[in-house]
């Protein structure tokens, strides 16, 4: 298949559109303005970062993580520079880029991200990401590290551990993700403090729910509040039931099921008007493939009908609640590389790195729901990692081509990314143990950095005792 190539042009009269050209209408650039208009950070004079590639840069950046952020900018532009009519068209320094960072702020990543990432499937094109008339949505969050620095510190604080307070390894953040089950789309996301708590934002996330969602969460989720709430949004629920939690029986139903109150806190004693109507689902476990055979698991819904939502049916779809879990895999391990904490060193540019790699794995999932369309297939058959790969690749080869010619190589790209398919995805079962102890030694901090350079030899600096 013959491509050919643009006619050249000056780089600095090209729109940012041009950046992600082929991509053009998962970012469109009145999106972009609209952003930065909401929070007014429009730039006033031509720099060699403008605003709108600024709020692009954390996004990029969070698609090639080994790369410094100017060498993200300088694979951004690598394309458009071949067309550059230019001899030695220059790029920003790395303070320059520092600097476009610290004006942009984290507001307009977040009013993008807003703007942009909204559920995906249709009963018409996925119909496995809904159950009956309901959206199938989960929740859960994840402790993201960030760099150890006393901004960082200051304003994230340190996880508790078993040897004492602020121990921890490095500041850390929770970040809290509402994901479409069928698509692995992220359709809301917050990130507080580490001693916030995860179902602090999961409750804030509750403002995404409605009439038409079923929220999934697990047990570290549950809490009267949290049922409450969306109940009051007129969404359902579905979650695990922690063992210390006892409701209070109102009345068996003929499936084995029954229909409790859910009280305020833990203790059933607490009894009054303040209470919840829900259906406990129990089953014990009788393969050791599904966990330790005869544990007993304990599951609530707001979906009280045992003739319209079987228990075996809701005991099943609960399951899917791993798909949450595998949309941070994709996010931590496959996009920002989990051995390596977050980019920046401040907490402003910690928020910009979140959201920008939120909306960096919101784009590559849009692509691989356009791949799996057109091979008539569900997205999440399709390999993660090698549509990032393919994905990547394709930037530059894109701003070479004629508007024309992207669609035509952004259809190659989906039959490409279709091709790399996954297998049978095995039966979840993830036991809570770790390879690896904590070590014996003392965690490092700033006052252990000491001097980088020694000031004098080892006989005038040591003393005989």
């Amino acid at each position: 298949m013959a491509f050919s190539v643009r006619s050249p042009a000056p780089l600095g009269k090209r729109s940012e559109q041009e950046l992600f050209a082929g991509f053009a209408e998962k970012l469109p650039t009145a999106t972009l303005n609209a952003a930065l208009a909401a929070c007014g950070r429009q730039h006033q004079r031509c720099r060699k970062l403008p605003a709108a590639l600024t709020l692009l840069l954390p996004i990029a950046a969070s698609l090639f993580p080994d790369q410094s952020q100017a060498q993200v900018l300088h694979t951004l532009l690598q394309g458009l520079r071949f067309l550059d009519s230019a001899e030695t068209p220059t790029l920003a320094s790395k303070s320059a880029i520092c600097q476009a960072r610290q004006r942009l702020g984290p507001r307009p990543l977040v009013a993008l991200f807003r703007r942009v990432c909204r559920p995906l499937a249709t009963p018409e094109t996925l119909p496995d990401a809904f159950y009956a008339r309901y959206r199938l949505l989960a929740l859960d969050g994840t402790r993201e590290d960030t760099p150890d620095s006393p901004a960082n510190a200051d304003a994230f604080d340190r996880p508790r551990t078993q040897r004492g307070e602020h121990v921890g390894a490095f500041p850390q953040v929770w970040a809290v993700s509402l994901l479409e089950c069928g698509t692995h789309a992220v359709v809301d996301a917050g990130v507080w403090p580490c001693r916030t708590g995860a179902r602090t934002g999961g409750y804030r996330l509750l403002r995404s729910v409605d009439a038409t969602r079923l929220l999934l969460w697990d047990c570290g989720f549950h809490s009267d509040q949290m049922a409450k709430r969306a109940r009051a949004r007129g969404a359902h629920f579905l979650g695990r039931l922690p063992a210390h939690v006892k409701p209070v029986l109102s009345r068996h139903l003929p499936d084995g099921t029954d229909l409790v109150w859910l009280y305020p806190g833990t203790d059933s004693a607490r009894r009054g008007p303040d209470r919840l109507v829900v259906r406990l689902l129990r089953y014990a476990v009788t393969d050791p493939s599904w966990g330790t055979v005869g544990t007993v698991v304990r599951g609530i819904t707001s979906l009280l009908n045992p003739v319209r939502h079987p228990a075996l049916t809701l005991i099943a779809l609960y399951h899917q609640r791993w798909e949450v879990e595998l949309g941070i895999d994709e996010r931590d391990t496959h996009l920002r590389q989990l051995q390596q904490p977050l980019r920046s060193r401040t907490p402003l540019g910690v928020l910009q790195d979140l959201y920008g790699l939120l909306l960096a794995q919101y784009l590559v999932r849009s692509i691989m729901l356009d791949a799996g369309l057109a091979a008539a297939i569900s997205p999440l058959q399709l390999s993660f990692t090698n549509a990032v790969k393919l994905i990547t690749k394709a930037v530059p080869l894109l701003q070479l081509l004629p508007a024309i010619e992207q669609q035509r190589y952004y259809g190659l790209l989906l039959s490409d990314i279709a091709h790399f398919r996954l297998p049978p995805r095995d039966t979840r079962r993830n036991p809570r143990v770790v390879r690896r102890k904590t070590g014996k030694f003392k965690a490092k901090r700033q006052t252990d950095r000491g001097p980088t350079r020694r000031t004098c030899p080892l006989r005038d600096g040591i003393r005989l005792i």
